[in-house]
Parts: structure tokens; sequence; C-alpha cells
């Protein structure tokens, strides 16, 4: 089949490459003329693992292409995705719906046969309405249907997630779009893919929902994981005896500094909006955001107490940027919060991170950034480790207390055992689960 992909970002770029991996002939579509030209040079714009040999395979077989001009490419489309960006909106917080807008203009004036207009960027709800009577408006000649496909890919684990999926939700009542998209995806699997076929209000809807569930089970265990301290519980055990429960389930039950990233804070809080416009205001995920911002500032705090309740001039070395492994991303990253609160309360930091330190200069100043996980160690009066990189997961520890200038370390993302630390004579903090002495 013949795609078109409009938006090279992230979603774009792997929905494309993976599309175009199953045989389907894809046209990624972008405005940024450089991006295009690295792309078409094999350059990747993000670190996805396996996405840089993914769209290398699929570009010298010619099945995956790269331009800016739309037109060309819907000349043959069966399907135009909209892959483009809906960040939060300044001042509100709505998600802002610009380019998605954008995307259906253009698509009317290019669009000559019959297309599928399928939107994959994460909308609220009623924004497909809206983009069928854009196209309706500016085209009333065109023969087209407007459908919702939600992605549900982790960073990290993207190419993994597009093809394996748990399901895909197609949002859409149009019969002859439901057999395009089920001849999209009918690659996927040799018997049937997991469609799931929904009005399109509920497609859009169903992404939300999910994110906004997934976020509270972060909340809610960082929340036990603070009891834990208190009374003496471990929450790793607490995890486990719950997530053992086939209701509940293990995955996002992982105690730490809070969530971030480019879906959960923004889709949350564009739930919340929604939510608010139509008088039904959602009360869990409102608690949810406001348990989550506390929860990055506190873990600086956790640190000043492991150095005894002051950082001024103290050096801190901080393992893990980005806001999860296997990424470069750092939005809303926890790093950002606990390294800026760390800073204001006096010390100097020293970071090391695989793979997010050119996104970090962006965002963070007055930061040194170092080549390897000793040498932020090296002198520090603190070792906070933010990231579980695998990496980080089986350091030379003994070389790590020789380095240090004091033998503290906060483990924010409980990598070690508290036995295994107090033995190398760490003064080691962790996440719900008892203090060490040293």
């Amino acid at each position: 089949m013949q795609v078109a992909m409009i938006g090279a970002g992230y979603v774009g770029l792997v929905s494309g490459a993976c599309f175009s991996d199953f045989g389907h002939r894809v046209t990624c579509v972008d405005t940024d003329a450089a991006k295009i030209e690295a792309l078409r040079l094999g350059r990747i714009p993000i670190f996805e693992p396996g996405l840089e040999d993914l769209v290398a395979t699929n570009l010298a077989a010619e099945r995956l292409f790269f331009t800016t001009d739309l037109a060309g490419a819907l000349e043959e489309a069966d399907a135009v995705f909209i892959a483009v960006g809906t960040p939060s909106r300044r001042g509100d917080g709505h998600a802002d719906l610009s380019y998605v807008y954008q995307a259906a203009r253009d698509i009317a004036r290019a669009s000559r046969r019959y297309t599928v207009v399928v939107t994959k960027s994460t909308v609220p709800v009623g924004t497909g309405d809206e983009v069928e009577r854009i196209i309706r408006e500016l085209r009333p000649d065109a023969e087209f249907a407007v459908v919702s496909n939600p992605e549900f890919l982790r960073e990290g684990a993207a190419i993994t997630d597009f093809k394996r999926p748990d399901r895909i939700v197609v949002g859409t009542e149009d019969e002859r779009a439901k057999q395009v998209m089920t001849d999209l995806y009918r690659p996927l699997y040799l018997n049937q893919a997991p469609l799931l076929f929904t009005s399109r209000r509920t497609a859009e809807l169903t992404k939300y929902a999910a994110n906004a569930f997934l976020a509270t089970k972060i909340a809610f265990i960082n929340e036990i994981a603070d009891l834990c301290e208190k009374v003496g519980g471990n929450v790793q055990d607490v995890a486990r005896g719950i997530g053992l429960d086939n209701r509940i389930g293990s995955k996002f039950l992982h105690a730490g500094p809070g969530y971030g990233g480019s879906c959960f804070p923004k889709d949350t809080l564009a739930l919340i909006k929604t939510a608010q416009d139509h008088g039904a205001p959602t009360r869990i995920v409102e608690t949810v955001v406001a348990v989550n911002d506390h929860r990055k500032r506190a873990m600086a705090r956790k640190v000043i107490q492991a150095l005894g309740g002051s950082a001024r001039g103290r050096t801190i070395g901080i393992l893990g940027l980005t806001f999860k492994p296997n990424t470069d991303d750092m939005r809303d990253a926890p790093s950002i919060s606990i390294i800026t609160a760390l800073q204001d309360a006096g010390a100097v930091v020293r970071a090391h991170d695989p793979e997010g330190v050119e996104q970090a200069r962006l965002v963070l100043d007055n930061v040194t950034y170092v080549d390897s996980p000793y040498e932020a160690a090296s002198g520090a009066d603190a070792l906070v480790i933010v990231t579980e990189w695998d990496a980080f997961r089986a350091l030379d520890l003994k070389r790590i207390r020789g380095l240090m200038g004091q033998p503290v370390v906060v483990d924010l993302r409980n990598i070690y055992r508290p036995e295994e630390m107090d033995g190398l004579g760490f003064v080691y903090s962790s996440v719900g689960r008892e203090l060490s002495q040293g």
C-alpha cells in the first residue's frame, strides 16, 4: 500500500519506518528541509534503539522516502497519517492543535483521490471532527474519511511496540476506511492483527485514558514508597505483593522520582482541561499531576537530607539525565527539577548520561557534563542515581567508594541492595526502603 506520513518526528519516523518494513511504500513529509535531507542520508535526529538500521534498510530497499513535497506524496496515497506534535499550549495547558489543523488544510489542498486521513498524533476528543470540518470546508468535492489511530509507543522500545502491539485502536465507523486500516496493519500478524474498532471520539479518549491510568499507578506507588519509609516497609515487596494480582499487574509500580517524558505530563494535563471544559472534572488525574510535580522537588530534598541538611558548596554527581533509559529525551525529565533544586540550594552539579547530554545542555545551565559514571563520582560529596540506564546497574562500587569525597549515595531507582551498600561503607538511601546509616 501507499502511505504518506506528515511529520518526521518521533512518532512519524518510527511509524513510517515500521510500515515500510512490512512492505508498504511510505513517504515521510516534513517542512524542515534540513531534517529531510539528513534523513535521506540515513542520519536520525533522535535516539531510539534499532531505528537507524531500520531506516537504512528500507531506504536501500526503496520502500521509505523523505520529502518536503506533500502534494507529491499524496498522489498515490491510500492513507495519509497526521503525526505532528501536540505540545501543551502555553498559558492554559490545552493541547496545541495548530500543527494538526495546518496538516488538515495542507491535505485538503493537495488531495486528488479518495484518501483515509489518519490522526496518529495524540489529540483531545473532538479533534477528528474538526479535521473533517476543515477538509470538507476547503474541498467540498474531496473523497476522504477521517480516522483516529492513536499511538501507544514507549520510547526506548518503540519498534517492538509498533510491530508487536497489545492492541491497535482505530476510531471510525466508515466501512471503506475500516478496510484500508485492516489492510495496512494486516502484515503485523499471520492470523489477525489485534484491531479494536471504535467510534472516532472513543479512540481519541482511549489514548488519554491509558496514559492517565499509567501515570496514576506511578504516582500511587510513589506515595506508598513515602509511607514505607515512615513505617519501615519495603516498597519493592509491596509492589510485588500487589502486582502479582492480575487485576492490578506489575508494570508501572516501580517507585522513583516521578514520571516525565513527552507523553504523560502533557496528556494528563490535556485530559484535565478537556474534562473541565465538559463539566466532568477528573479529580484523580488532577491529584496525580500535583503529586508528580511535588515528587521531583522532594527528591532534591532527599539528597540534601542525605548530606546532613545542607548542600551549599557540595559537589553532587548525577547519574542519568533523560526521563527514562534508551532515549535522549529530556522533556519533563525528573532530573531537571532535581538538579535545579540542588543548584538553588547551593550545590555544584556534575552529571553523566549515555545519550542525553546534548539535549540536557538545552535545558540545564551551570552543569559540568562528564563522560563516565566514575568521573561523576570523582570528588563528589554525594552520588545520585536518577535514571536506571543499564550501564549504572553493575558499577565498580569499590572504585566509586574510593573516588568519592564522601561516600553518600542516593539511589532514586532502587538499583542496588541496601545491605550491599552498607557492607561497602556507603551512606546509602533509596526510595521506599529503610535508610542506611553507613
